[in-house]
């Protein structure tokens, strides 16, 4: 049973572990960057903008929380979900993709979701990619939606939201809010920015 949010933030916080420094470093980069931008952008400081910025240093760090059940080898509960997926899966497809191609071959499977989830997180921590960032956990938030959408006890509403909240990152990137990609935009030519508007 957990007892209350904020006991939760302070055992996520101060976690023993190479990943607890990690997180406090992508913490404190994505605080200068986001100093940095309100410096040199001016129409960036305003209350929507440190609202947005806020938005997504959280979403980064869910999915960073939601790493850290998976790191390699053993993978955590990874295996006990990949189950649940193919016994509940709304699709019948998927639950047998997940069952005869995903679950024999955890050891690659499992790794690759590890470096997918690290890597949405990361991005959106610092707002760098963050619409290549946001469109990966669309794509992940709708494989939880499919996949467990007749789990018992689960709300498919909860990976609905996860969904909609990742579908409006790669609408509005918020990486261009107080994030690196604001720094990156300014250090390219006209024409690679462009080029590279949509990832970030």
């Amino acid at each position: 049973m957990r007892p209350n949010p904020l006991y939760d933030d302070v055992q996520f916080l101060t976690k023993p572990g190479w990943f607890t420094p990690v997180f406090w470093l992508l913490l404190l980069a994505t605080v200068v960057v986001a100093i940095l931008v309100w410096r040199q952008q001016p129409e960036q400081r305003t209350a929507r903008y440190l609202g947005v910025w806020g938005l997504r240093v959280l979403m980064g760090s869910m999915w960073w929380q939601q790493t850290l059940w998976k790191i390699p080898p053993n993978f955590g509960g990874l295996q006990y979900w990949m189950q649940q997926e193919a016994d509940h899966a709304a699709i019948a497809l998927q639950g047998a993709l997940v069952r005869d191609v995903v679950l024999p071959n955890l050891g690659v499977f499992g790794p690759l979701v590890y470096l997918v989830e690290l890597l949405i997180g990361v991005s959106l921590l610092l707002g760098l990619f963050s619409r290549v960032g946001a469109t990966l956990g669309l794509l992940m938030g709708l494989n939880l939606w499919l996949g467990l959408y007749s789990a018992e006890g689960e709300w498919p509403w909860t990976y609905m939201f996860l969904v909609m909240i990742q579908a409006w990152f790669v609408i509005e990137p918020p990486g261009r809010v107080l994030g690196t990609d604001v720094l990156l935009s300014q250090r390219r030519s006209p024409q690679a920015s462009s080029a590279f508007s949509w990832v970030m």
